[in-house]
């Protein structure tokens, strides 16, 4: 069972240039989860407030919601605060139990993904495995996403096939990819078996956000700026980010600096489909403890050395789609 490669800090800095990116912030990480909510509640009052607006909110809602999710995923890695305690508190109840999701259930196997990152013993080998696609399937996925289908196999499907403790009847429910038939992988299979271990904390939260927009009089507003953005908007930007992290960079299985893709991320990505440095993919491969805050930084200082010049970098997401939908050369040759 072979680990993924890897490369010691040592080897590209010196301590004294390696000790910033050490450190834990007291603050950073639980501004970041106030950040969040903060977006979310100007989002939704924005759609109340002028209605023609919604369309809007619910793509800023459905982004901050995977931003809820990246800030799990800081969580389990243990930066989003120096306090254990307070880390995994803000990581599972604030950031993971409203959309759906466990910290202790996601941390484990989310390590898991780094130790053996692009090996065949990677459980999030399968998010990347199928690509690259005809643009034809692509297409199929993403409305999928935006029509409420993948939330309806995440959030119903699945939890309850879970719940009835049947993996053949939850192997049956995942859809094959149209290029590698049988494998489980388009419809975020993991995130839908977490959401049915922690469904009743979901449910519970979400009832609670229910009776507040209730008590203030505006009771649909759950269901169009929360609940529809997490059956739309958030899928299909989590499949983006699966697909930019992982697929088709080339060498990732063998050298520590390719085992995933950055992708420069402009303003208008960074607000509808990457927030919170989520597109520094290869960086936080490297090295998985630096904050998601001091990614940027990491990536400037990175590519001051040789060595990242191996790094697997897009140009913007458009990019990314663009060779997760284009077949190499010798495979097409091959084909006709």
């Amino acid at each position: 069972m072979p680990a993924a490669p890897r490369i010691a800090p040592g080897q590209l800095f010196a301590p004294e240039e390696w000790a910033p990116f050490q450190s834990r912030s007291a603050v950073a990480g639980p501004l970041l989860v106030l950040h969040c909510w903060g977006v979310i509640a100007l989002a939704v009052a924005l759609g109340i407030w002028i209605p023609w607006l919604i369309p809007l909110s619910i793509m800023i809602v459905g982004t901050r919601q995977l931003g809820l999710a990246i800030l799990m995923h800081e969580a389990a890695h243990g930066a989003l605060s120096r306090n254990l305690k307070l880390n995994d508190f803000l990581g599972h109840w604030l950031c993971a139990v409203p959309i759906g999701a466990s910290l202790n259930n996601y941390r484990p196997y989310h390590l898991s993904h780094h130790r053996f990152a692009q090996q065949a013993e990677d459980p999030d080998l399968v998010l990347s495995a199928p690509f690259p696609v005809s643009p034809a399937s692509l297409r199929r996925k993403l409305i999928r996403d935006l029509t409420g289908q993948t939330f309806f196999k995440q959030r119903v499907l699945l939890p309850l096939a879970a719940m009835k403790g049947s993996r053949a009847q939850a192997a049956r429910l995942r859809e094959p990819s149209d290029s590698a038939p049988r494998r489980p992988t388009d419809d975020h299979a993991y995130e839908a078996l977490v959401t049915g271990r922690s469904i009743l904390p979901f449910l519970l939260v979400n009832a609670g956000m229910l009776a507040a927009f209730s008590l203030a009089g505006v009771w649909w507003a759950y269901f169009a700026l929360w609940l529809l953005p997490m059956a739309t908007w958030f899928p299909m930007v989590t499949r983006i980010r699966n697909i930019a992290e992982h697929a088709c960079v080339e060498g990732s299985a063998e050298d520590a600096f390719r085992a995933a893709r950055t992708t420069r991320a402009n303003w208008l990505e960074r607000a509808f489909i990457a927030p919170y440095w989520v597109n520094f993919h290869a960086e936080h491969h490297l090295f998985m403890h630096v904050p998601c805050w001091k990614l940027p930084t990491l990536h400037r200082a990175l590519h001051t050395r040789p060595e990242g010049e191996r790094m697997e970098v897009a140009g913007g997401y458009a990019e990314v789609l663009k060779r997760a939908t284009t077949r190499p050369k010798a495979e097409t040759a091959a084909a006709g």
